[in-house]
């Protein structure tokens, strides 16, 4: 990009890394199904590198039925061998099978509480927090927040959660605001809540 925006500089690989910082990274997300991907991307993500998963993004799509809890949580074992076959996700036979699990718990999570959203936003009183960073070395990998919340969804019977996952969620969707202040988006993620 050439566009002389101030960004995180975690974000400046390459195009892709760029259109999710500046489109969805920190955006307030009130969608069950929304939170169910990044639920989904996030545990895949564990132990590797985000831009990883931003390239698998669309084989995830395509492997776990756009998202959609109720289909994922109908997997059988023969579809799960099936994912594990293509290429265009992490081929991690336990990151799969918690897909899987954590789609039933997932709409567990529904019926209890109305909607995931409701659940989740509910750890932060319904409303993100808004952290100052002026460089990376700033941003915590967790907060007491993630822990609680990492802690309640492990209870629930939900895997790969823990509180370093569940941070990576809630700053994806926007239920913290790690931007740093020169940010071009940290403003604007700020005017979104």
């Amino acid at each position: 990009m050439d566009d002389k925006k101030n960004r995180c500089s975690w974000c400046l690989k390459f195009e892709k890394y760029i259109k999710y910082h500046d489109e969805e990274w920190g955006v307030p997300v009130h969608d069950d199904r929304t939170h169910f991907e990044f639920l989904v991307l996030e545990g895949a993500q564990a132990g590797l590198s985000w831009s990883m998963i931003l390239n698998k993004r669309e084989g995830y799509r395509k492997n776990f039925a756009d998202f959609d809890p109720i289909k994922v949580s109908k997997f059988t074992q023969a579809r799960i061998e099936k994912i594990l076959l293509d290429p265009g996700i992490v081929r991690n036979r336990l990151k799969v099978q918690a897909t899987v699990n954590n789609a039933k718990h997932f709409l567990a999570v529904q019926k209890e509480f109305g909607s995931f959203d409701a659940y989740i936003w509910s750890f932060v009183k319904g409303k993100p927090i808004i952290n100052k960073p002026k460089q990376l070395g700033e941003i915590k990998p967790t907060s007491k927040e993630s822990d609680a919340l990492s802690k309640d969804l492990i209870k629930r019977g939900f895997k790969f959660v823990g509180s370093t996952v569940i941070y990576a969620h809630m700053q994806a969707c926007g239920l913290v605001n790690d931007h740093l202040v020169d940010c071009h988006r940290y403003k604007e993620t700020i005017r979104l809540r």
